[in-house]
């Protein structure tokens, strides 16, 4: 696997760099304009964002840079439109017909950004990433989105998925943490009593669940979901296991309306303390502190379990959000100096601070930034972030461990998978017959690709 270069560099580097990001641009309580206004005159015109940080925080820590920007550059208007992750796919790809896409806006992960390149949309981002400083950049997460030569993307922060579980209830139950499937599984089936299930697994087609929990599985046993030619592998003995696996999962430990939810319902049964465990990102502890405060004191995670005892070390998913810009956009200079303010440091740290730990940071140094280490949360969950960042730095989007590609970026957005397991689930279809039909279905949808 490709590794992050490591996260060390000097603090007084790192903070120095962010202070102005360059060209002595000022910080974001500041009144002069940014390094990326350009060399000649002042910036003026219209831009559109678009972004899905629905949570409050992060969608003010948004808006806050963004009204700063406007004032500092009076000849600049920021509209921002926020809609939800599930929704974000459906709306680009309509917007290539429509012509309404926007200027700026996040991607989903790096595999939606190869996704927008094989769909000619993107304007490639160098100067930008340049211009902040590319060294302070993981060069693992800049060549995923990196395609002959250009990056079209700019990471923005960083997540992987882990296991979380509760702590009181292994406890209560005389249970250690799962290491491997099996135990997973066992301990799942223990705790789904008195109201609390072991496991939720989630199916909604709008959503990238089946996908994300089948490649644990698989990338457990050091398999892919695709081959090496970029085909899908839903068929294989491996893959075959894993369905068979979560349908188990599905049938004694989860709550049955999970059928339908996505990522956001399915989360929330953690937060509420309806399921023991759950495999997802540091976003789970701002989850439970919302919801359940009093549940914090025992949220803790661990590796993702391995197929066998004493398996390697693996990491099945790891992402790296992107700001990136759209080759229709009429103001390019007005993006970069955009982008460039969002990353100076009084900016930055506001809006890692929106969800700490759950938005781990893709400039190197800032883990080490005073102001960021001083947070509760950050304090208090440690030892968690430490499991998190290792996953982030042994692993890569799902499908990328071929390398970036469209069809990686295909895989989770789609639903194919999704719709496969609720065939399975629903109508009793046999497993190898569904696995078959939605692979040959996935690999109809490669064909259609204009490369």
């Amino acid at each position: 696997m490709k590794k992050l270069l490591c996260i060390s560099l000097a603090v007084a580097l790192s903070l120095s760099l962010l202070a102005g990001c360059n060209n002595g641009a000022t910080s974001s309580g500041g009144s002069g304009t940014p390094s990326g206004s350009g060399s000649g005159g002042e910036l003026s015109g219209e831009i559109t964002f678009w972004h899905s940080f629905t949570q409050g925080a992060r969608m003010e820590a948004i808006q806050a840079a963004a009204d700063q920007f406007m004032k500092d550059n009076p000849g600049v208007k920021i509209n921002i439109e926020t809609m939800a992750w599930g929704d974000f796919n459906t709306k680009w790809n309509a917007g290539i017909t429509t012509g309404d896409l926007p200027d700026i806006s996040t991607a989903q992960n790096t595999g939606e950004v190869v996704e927008m390149l094989n769909a000619g949309v993107l304007a490639p981002m160098d100067s930008t990433i340049d211009a902040i400083g590319r060294d302070l950049f993981s060069a693992n997460a800049l060549a995923d989105m990196t395609m002959d030569g250009a990056t079209y993307g700019v990471p923005y922060y960083s997540h992987a998925q882990v296991m979380w579980y509760r702590t009181d209830l292994l406890e209560a139950n005389n249970l250690e943490v799962p290491k491997t499937w099996d135990e997973f599984y066992d301990a799942a089936v223990t705790l789904t009593k008195d109201g609390v299930y072991g496991c939720g697994f989630s199916c909604s087609p709008n959503d990238l669940l089946c996908t994300r929990y089948l490649n644990y599985y698989v990338r457990s046993g050091g398999g892919s979901l695709l081959n090496d030619d970029l085909t899908a592998n839903l068929t294989s003995d491996l893959a075959i296991d894993g369905i068979n696996f979560w349908v188990k999962v599905y049938k004694n430990c989860s709550p049955a309306e999970t059928i339908n939810y996505t990522v956001n319902d399915h989360a929330t049964l953690y937060y509420q303390g309806t399921t023991a465990f759950d495999f997802n990102s540091g976003f789970m502890i701002s989850g439970v502190e919302s919801n359940r405060p009093d549940l914090l004191q025992y949220v803790s995670c661990a590796p993702l379990p391995t197929l066998k005892e004493g398996d390697p070390y693996y990491s099945a998913e790891a992402t790296h959000i992107p700001l990136v810009t759209w080759k229709n956009s009429e103001h390019p200079e007005i993006c970069q100096a955009f982008i460039e303010y969002l990353y100076q440091e009084d900016n930055y740290l506001n809006f890692l601070a929106a969800v700490p730990v759950g938005m781990l940071p893709a400039i190197k140094g800032i883990d080490q930034n005073e102001t960021y280490l001083s947070n509760p949360i950050v304090q208090q969950f440690s030892d968690e972030a430490a499991v998190i960042a290792k996953a982030v730095d042994e692993g890569s989007a799902i499908g990328f461990e071929h390398g970036p590609s469209a069809q990686a970026g295909l895989l989770t957005s789609q639903g194919v998978i999704e719709e496969m397991f609720q065939d399975i689930i629903t109508n009793g279809t046999d497993v190898e017959t569904a696995a078959k039909a939605a692979e040959d279905k996935l690999n109809e949808i490669f064909s259609t690709m204009v490369m």
